[in-house]
């Protein structure tokens, strides 16, 4: 393996090696919307990619460990957060509109858990 061909492969490991320390929903708003932002150009088709697949795998972590806080809430009898209905849709547009509603001085240091559970307080807020 020639010096160049390392120097193309380095960066992709040192990063996958990264993604892969991750759980899924830590990804920052930040990096969540420069990755979409990146492959947004292929329209319907990004879901379709690696990377693609990576962001949707993000968001769907962070509903499903949503979904678990507010059932165990509701089990022990706490009150909860909001009040979502048993499902319910979000389209790509709406959740990267909702990320993109964060000043990007704060994009880094908010994680897509965060973002998700945000989302969700405003869409669905309890009655009083």
């Amino acid at each position: 393996m020639t010096i160049g061909k390392r120097a193309r492969i380095l960066p992709a490991l040192l990063a996958a090696s990264l993604l892969c320390g991750m759980a899924p929903g830590d990804m920052s708003v930040a990096a969540f919307l420069m990755r979409a932002d990146s492959i947004s150009r292929l329209g319907p088709l990004a879901l379709a990619t690696p990377q693609g697949n990576q962001l949707k795998g993000e968001v769907v972590a962070a509903g499903k460990r949503y979904k678990a806080g507010i059932d165990a809430a509701r089990r022990a009898g706490r009150k909860t957060t909001s009040c979502p209905p048993e499902s319910g849709t979000l389209t790509p547009d709406q959740w990267l509109a909702h990320l993109r509603t964060y000043p990007v001085a704060v994009r880094k240091t908010v994680s897509i858990n965060t973002a998700f559970d945000a989302l969700m307080k405003k869409r669905y807020p309890c009655p009083n």
